[in-house]
């Protein structure tokens, strides 16, 4: 069976490698169609990423990304390109840029309120869900 490592070392500490690697387990659910369940630690964080043909972890800790994969017989023949695209994607998470802290805007005078209940808009229910199992180890 071949196999696919990826390693990856970083300086973003284990908060900031804890949310990449929780947003690599949403684009290859949606990418890849991967079925991910993530399990946090108090150290290390491991992600176990399935699907038919490919199966394999993730470790993520305050350092560095390691990636270990198993290709069934017909991924196989995609190894080299599987790798360099997972590779590519682990990359580009690497060295996105980190959002900015956004500034307090100044108080303003409130808008008026409505003059009837009937006015107000109601506020919409979010549905969204997390794709990604989390537990806790």
């Amino acid at each position: 069976m071949p196999d696919i490592h990826i390693h990856r070392e970083h300086d973003l500490g284990f908060a900031q490698a804890r949310k990449i690697a929780f947003s690599w387990a949403e684009q290859a659910e949606a990418k890849f169609d991967m079925e991910c369940t993530y399990e946090e630690g108090d150290t290390e964080d491991t992600l176990y990423f399935t699907r038919s043909g490919v199966k394999g972890t993730l470790l993520v800790d305050a350092r560095q990304f390691e990636m270990k994969a198993q290709l069934g017989f017909l991924f196989g023949a995609f190894k080299d390109r599987i790798e360099a695209e997972i590779g590519e994607q682990l990359d580009a998470l690497l060295s996105a840029p980190k959002p900015a802290a956004k500034k307090a805007k100044a108080a303003k005078t409130p808008a008026p309120a409505p003059a009837h209940a009937a006015d107000k808009k109601p506020a919409k229910a979010s549905a969204a869900k997390p794709a990604v199992k989390a537990k806790k180890a």
